[in-house]
């Protein structure tokens, strides 16, 4: 097959600098509190939550807008899932701010 028929889906987009980052967080297996980091380059407004494996919402971390720099969130599984805490598990957390949308994971040992 001629390469030019194998790129011809390759389309030319202009410079989009990256504008939204989620760091992993750290510890990453933690008990019972860990930070979440991200940055945004513009402002935007902002989704941060924190679901269980069958993907329900156990904590709303961030809903609001704000404005360009670098944030740090702490999540405290002691106080999640309706106040009860939560159990061992792995956990995602869901970062959303305008068309950007990203997910991680984490792990909750106790």
């Amino acid at each position: 097959i001629p390469l030019s028929e194998i790129l011809t889906d390759i389309k030319n987009y202009p410079d989009n600098p990256v504008t939204f980052y989620l760091y992993q967080n750290y510890p990453n297996r933690f008990n019972p509190v860990t930070q979440i980091n991200y940055e945004l380059r513009v402002t935007n407004y902002v989704k941060l939550r924190v679901y269980d494996a069958l993907g329900k919402e156990v904590a709303v971390l961030v809903n609001e807008k704000l404005s360009p720099g670098s944030y740090e969130v702490e999540f405290d599984a002691r106080n999640a899932g309706q106040g009860i805490g939560l159990p061992s598990g792995m956990y995602f957390y869901k970062f959303e701010a305008g068309n950007f949308s990203e997910t991680r994971r984490m792990i909750l040992l106790k």
